[in-house]
């Protein structure tokens, strides 16, 4: 047996009391799932009495449901970029999907700023963050942030490449970037396999902790569901929902989610993971909504970037446990760094979420947005002021209860009391006029310090008529 020093003596020591205190490994497992689309309200645990996801609710009843969440944008790339890597949008400069100048020029006031496509490699991610710290990393299905997600940070790559929906739900996928299944077999259903299979081999490998990221392609359009699952819900309906193929979808996507925590139960692994379930934007429009949330994908209203939050780890936190502060998006990374005992990257804009799951409280603050581009509507009946657009250029803050929206084509602003007014109903600018005046100036102020680019250029193919 090899001589130990009295300082590697306690130092191993102190490991092993650490562990034995603690009950669990030093590092958890982490595991992030982020559905695609899926408002606010498209769950059983958040309100809808239409939509069934009985496994996603096991993560609400074992776990912490933040009822102020919120993604980083109202739309797909934005909000995947700003959780990779913890940063707003300004510091990234992914703002939108595709093309910054989305719908017709004529209906546009103003020169959009232009858009990234694809995510610099410049700043780390949160899979880098982790596998730094000794953790095995996979990601299965949607990625949208370029065509290779493992030059990001990841070991294995499901299926994940730069498009932002499947080609198809079913087998053949056509996705270069995962093989095809069966005929007829279903993607969700796929890529929990496949990363089911993943995890059990670390563990027989011994790899240490894992971090697996699962960005389903559910509930994207194209709606394409399973016909058994479809006919669950024909012919009902529900408060605010009734589109029994969407519901479908849901349904298969919690599946999917209920594979995961099968597995994690039968590895007895539960205990050592740390789950979080949230989605990138509010739903779309034409298939679901967000009620009694204003607004849907697309729009900076409550049910566009207001999200659902669930997260899990037993002996941790707390069971259906229930807590109204607003977290970000961008608080995942420092949150996952924290908690496998690492350094976030010095350039942060979120913060360590830990500290609620054990009770304790975060300092006060805004939090923020920017879109500088246009994104094409689909009619004022979902929530938008827009004759002819989701959201025109503008930027968004929240402090408190209080939140303020500038559009910038004419300045105009919007202030609302969310504690009061969820639904957002009543514009208070004009009669709360110091609170609106704190809040610009604060919103002014971040777009200084993160150097947030604000169209101003006129397009001269505006049309006013």
């Amino acid at each position: 047996m090899p001589h130990l020093t009295l300082s590697a003596l306690l130092s191993a020591l102190l490991v092993l009391s650490v562990t034995a205190v603690s009950g669990q490994k030093a590092k958890p497992n982490i595991i992030l799932l982020y559905a695609d689309d899926l408002g606010y309200t498209d769950l059983s645990c958040q309100g809808s009495d239409y939509y069934r996801t009985p496994n996603i609710d096991r993560l609400a009843k074992e776990g912490m449901t933040f009822t102020n969440a919120y993604a980083a944008a109202a739309n797909c790339a934005p909000s995947r970029a700003s959780l990779m890597t913890g940063l707003y949008t300004p510091r990234h400069g992914v703002f939108t999907v595709g093309n910054s100048n989305r719908g017709k020029a004529a209906h546009r006031r103003l020169i959009p700023i232009s858009n990234k496509i694809e995510l610099t490699r410049k700043l780390p991610t949160m899979a880098q963050v982790l596998k730094g710290a000794g953790y095995r990393t996979a990601v299965a299905g949607k990625w949208h942030l370029s065509d290779d997600p493992t030059a990001y940070g990841f070991d294995t790559n499901f299926g994940g490449l730069t498009w932002g929906a499947p080609k198809s739900y079913f087998s053949p996928y056509r996705n270069p970037k995962l093989k095809d299944g069966p005929r007829g077999e279903h993607l969700p259903a796929r890529l929990a396999t496949d990363l089911c299979n993943w995890i059990r081999s670390t563990q027989k490998k011994k790899d240490g902790p894992f971090f697996v990221y699962f960005p389903f392609y559910s509930v994207h359009t194209p709606i394409q569901a399973r016909a058994d699952l479809t006919a669950k819900y024909a012919g009902k309906s529900g408060t605010h929902h009734r589109n029994a193929k969407y519901a479908a979808m849901i349904e298969a996507m919690d599946l999917a989610v209920g594979r995961i925590l099968d597995l994690l139960d039968e590895l007895e692994l539960a205990k050592d993971t740390l789950v979080v379930f949230t989605s990138d934007n509010g739903p779309h429009g034409a298939v679901s909504n967000a009620k009694p949330l204003r607004g849907s994908k697309g729009m900076f209203y409550e049910g566009g970037i207001r999200e659902p939050f669930l997260v899990r780890w037993p002996g941790r936190i707390r069971a259906a446990s229930r807590l109204d502060t607003a977290i970000h998006q961008v608080d995942l990374l420092p949150t996952f760094a924290a908690v496998a005992g690492t350094e976030a990257p010095e350039l942060q804009d979120g913060l360590d979420l830990s500290p609620l799951f054990r009770g304790d409280s975060l300092p006060d603050r805004p939090l923020f947005w920017h879109f500088p581009a246009y994104l094409q509507g689909y009619g004022k009946d979902l929530g938008s002021p827009f004759q002819h657009f989701r959201t025109t250029p503008c930027g968004v803050v929240r402090q408190g209860s209080w939140k303020l929206i500038e559009y910038f084509e004419d300045g105009t602003l919007e202030l609302y009391n969310l504690q009061q007014d969820s639904s957002e109903k009543n514009n208070l600018a004009e009669k709360e006029t110091k609170r609106r005046e704190q809040l610009h100036d604060l919103l002014r102020s971040w777009r200084k310090t993160t150097k947030a680019p604000v169209p101003t250029e006129k397009n001269p193919k505006f049309q006013s008529n």
